[in-house]
């Protein structure tokens, strides 16, 4: 029996470069199941609530390929994490890879992750080496989430990891049983469940068509979501900053009795200190409402996804 490659695509408002990526993408698949005997291919496509008419090329996508391609529809969009949770659940794949619709995830990267399932290996995690279509601003961001995610979690994320990559049938079913919050950092649950895992470098060149859907917002956002998700640090900020708002105390009582007699501190001293503790207090208080957010939305217990229609 042939063993089946999953490819899970998240599309969202994509029409301009569906059409391209879908036959690069079934050309290097089929070049590939023709030159290595054992194995076929499937590609769900999940269409996270796309408002242009990526869902009529969807359509056309699968009356053309009916064996090869499902599309799975949201009722509305629910966001990237849950387009590829919908992909996990629904794919029955023995090796499945994610990638986006854009062609910054390259096709021409799937031989090179299949020889590393051949090799033993249940999870690929791809590296972007280059990220032509973020720009410098983007790039530095990305490296700085990294090395602070890494900094104050015991996770260890590969620096410059994608929503590219690869597992095997086991590892899939661990993230599809176990991992099931409301809140989601898909590629984080990946490279932090275990298994012989490796990795891939590739160029993420510019997109096909359109523009990227991430606003500064909305990275910020899923910095902030991830960071919760791995880390319990900035609930103790509360701590190291108590004890740096005493020393700091200290030093003022120390420098008041010697410059003063005793006396109060000036105009100035008296707002810079209460300046610095107020933003303290903010900056905790903010900290302990993200974490109250998650709570909230997990104790909710609401879909991560609803699908519409499946075809």
């Amino acid at each position: 029996m042939s063993k089946l490659i999953g490819i899970v695509v998240s599309v969202y408002n994509e029409q301009e470069g569906l059409e391209l990526f879908y036959d690069t993408l079934k050309e290097c698949l089929d070049r590939l199941v023709s030159e290595r005997s054992g194995y076929d291919y499937d590609i769900c496509f999940v269409n996270d609530g796309s408002t242009d008419g990526s869902q009529s090329i969807l359509d056309v996508i699968k009356e053309k390929d009916p064996e090869h391609v499902t599309v799975i529809t949201f009722s509305r969009n629910f966001g990237h994490e849950a387009a590829m949770t919908a992909g996990l659940d629904y794919s029955g794949g023995d090796y499945l890879i994610f990638m986006d619709a854009d062609l910054q995830h390259p096709p021409a990267c799937i031989p090179e992750i299949m020889d590393c399932f051949e090799a033993g290996h249940s999870i690929i995690n791809m590296v972007r080496e280059k990220n032509e279509g973020a720009g410098a601003f983007g790039n530095a961001a990305s490296a700085l989430f990294y090395k602070l995610i890494n900094r104050i979690s015991e996770a260890e994320m590969i620096p410059a990891a994608s929503d590219f990559f690869a597992m095997d049938k086991a590892a899939a079913g661990v993230l599809k049983t176990n991992y099931r919050e409301k809140v989601r950092f898909l590629r984080g649950f990946v490279q932090n469940i275990g298994f012989d895992k490796t990795t891939l470098s590739y160029k993420a060149g510019a997109r096909a068509a359109g523009r990227s859907h991430y606003s500064f917002g909305r990275l910020l956002r899923l910095s902030v979501d991830a960071m919760t998700c791995f880390s319990d640090f900035p609930l103790k900020l509360g701590i190291y900053a108590g004890f740096f708002s005493g020393f700091l105390g200290i030093l003022l009582i120390i420098y008041t009795l010697a410059t003063r007699n005793g006396a109060p501190g000036g105009y100035t001293t008296i707002v810079i200190v209460l300046c610095f503790m107020f933003a303290v207090l903010f900056l905790l208080l903010g900290a302990i409402g993200s974490y109250i957010s998650i709570l909230f939305r997990e104790i909710k217990d609401r879909p991560i996804y609803i699908v519409k229609d499946i075809r």
